[in-house]
């Protein structure tokens, strides 16, 4: 006589009371295991066949669900639940400590094992001023300690300066060291090109001193226009003075300072670094102009390559035939006002 196995049975299911061989007509009743929900409300039971095989059962287990705690859905790659028997990991950023348990596990009945831990910044003892010289710190500072990412800047006694400006609470719970006060001095002033040092005296100046700048007329000024000699006997950053630029065609009508001017009524011609100035091209296919915008940069100014200037002619007798002047084209109209035609 046949006899039939274990039932087989996947993850979730108790297997805990099944035997190993079973006789014609046994029963057995299938259940879940603990954490996991069974897909039908009534007993599932199957039993062993004259053939040695066991009858179908459309019973399936499903892992109970744990929710993930919203503080932590942003690292869960959109996922708002956990299986049963997963493990979440936790870590901290350099510069802090974890307080709490490393790992929480998703129990058999819904709940975390342990709630996610908190990360406390480092600690650091307050720093120590350099001699002849004083801390000034970003917040104020209570107790004897700052935290992690806290920062001062270091101070000396005039007319000395620091070796080094910044100090910080760093991440293994060290502040930085104090700096060395010592005598500093930048040279001279140096010019800068098309441009001017503004009510200086020509002379050595000590830390933090500072030398303004101006450019010449129709330049304009990049950059800060102060300078200020740093702790380490250099002047900070000069600015540099950027040149006009000559709208470089002869015939032709731009678009420039919201208004739509002929290029011989551009008195004088001379646009700023960073204007910018539109010329008109022709769309050949549909016969339209269309604006093409150009920048000033230090001098020079691009002419578009679709431009194509106009001879002495087409420019006095026909001004209404140029891409300027007719129809723009549907998709590139430019929201400006138009001026009459050049008289011939």
């Amino acid at each position: 006589m046949k006899v039939c196995g274990r039932p087989p049975f996947t993850d979730g299911f108790d297997a805990s009371h099944l035997k190993r061989v079973y006789e014609v007509g046994e029963e057995v009743t299938l259940t879940c295991g603990q954490g996991y929900l069974p897909s039908t409300a009534t007993p599932q039971r199957i039993s062993c066949t004259a053939a040695g095989e066991w009858t179908q059962s459309n019973l399936a287990c499903s892992p109970r669900m744990c929710p993930i705690p919203r503080a932590l859905q942003p690292l869960a790659m959109g996922r708002t639940e956990a299986p049963f028997k997963s493990v979440l990991n936790f870590t901290c950023d350099d510069g802090y400590v974890l307080q709490g348990a490393n790992e929480s596990r998703c129990l058999h009945n819904g709940t975390w094992s342990d709630p996610p831990p908190l990360c406390k910044a480092v600690n650091c003892a307050l720093p120590k001023p350099p001699i002849d010289g004083r801390i000034v710190h970003n917040k104020p500072v209570t107790g004897s300690n700052t935290i992690f990412g806290q920062s001062w800047t270091y101070e000396c006694n005039p007319p000395k300066a620091p070796s080094y400006e910044r100090g910080s609470c760093m991440a293994d719970g060290s502040a930085t060291e104090p700096p060395v006060c010592r005598e500093v001095s930048c040279p001279i002033p140096t010019s800068i090109a098309n441009g001017i040092i503004t009510f200086a005296v020509m002379r050595q100046h000590g830390y933090k001193e500072t030398v303004k700048y101006a450019c010449n007329e129709h330049y304009v000024l990049e950059g800060d226009a102060e300078t200020q000699c740093q702790n380490t006997g250099n002047w900070s950053s000069k600015p540099v003075c950027r040149a006009p630029c000559t709208v470089g065609i002869k015939r032709g009508r731009i678009f420039y300072n919201a208004k739509k001017i002929w290029i011989g009524d551009l008195k004088p011609n001379r646009v700023l670094h960073r204007e910018v100035v539109v010329f008109y091209c022709l769309n050949k296919a549909e016969r339209c102009g269309y604006p093409v915008a150009s920048t000033c940069n230090d001098g020079t100014l691009p002419i578009p390559e679709c431009f194509e200037e106009p001879g002495k002619m087409e420019y006095n007798l026909r001004p209404k035939t140029l891409p300027s002047e007719i129809e723009m084209c549907a998709a590139l109209r430019p929201a400006s006002p138009t001026s009459p035609a050049r008289p011939a």
